[in-house]
């Protein structure tokens, strides 16, 4: 949760993301920390680099969480979900990304110890997953993907 708020201040993003407005505050940022915009040996260039990056990764997961990329991609997920079986997790922080046996990934939010705790002590993993966590949690699609060994 605390990486999705530092985005959107970021961008100056209040509730929900507007691909549109979105987009217009990314261009201005890129426009304002571009490297290239600073002279070499500039005390700004520097920090220009990390700024920039730090733009274009948070451009591209908050586009990644935004309801028109949700509604794009709905039709995966919820196949990815109904049929589909966990085959990996992890949880950090308030971070659970599940990796289903499809080869995709999703990232849920807010999910604290105490649901992971009851997740993985769960009868069926899948089942609790289903009530518990997809319906409840914002959820982006990871770019991580099912290492096939």
């Amino acid at each position: 949760m605390k990486r999705i708020n530092e985005y959107k201040k970021l961008f100056g993003v209040d509730k929900d993301i507007e691909l549109k407005a979105l987009k217009k505050s990314y261009r201005n940022l890129v426009k304002e920390w571009h490297p290239d915009k600073f002279q070499d040996g500039d005390t700004k260039q520097e920090e220009a680099e990390i700024q920039s990056r730090r733009i274009i990764d948070g451009y591209h997961f908050l586009v990644s969480m935004a309801p028109e990329t949700k509604a794009a991609n709905l039709e995966a997920y919820t196949e990815t979900i109904t049929n589909g079986t966990i085959a990996d997790y992890q949880h950090k922080g308030l971070l659970l990304e599940i990796t289903f046996t499809d080869g995709s990934t999703y990232e849920y939010f807010g999910v604290s110890k105490q649901v992971y705790h009851k997740m993985i002590n769960a009868g069926n993993l899948n089942r609790f997953a289903k009530r518990t966590i997809y319906p409840k949690y914002t959820y982006r699609k990871s770019k991580r993907a099912l290492e096939e060994a």
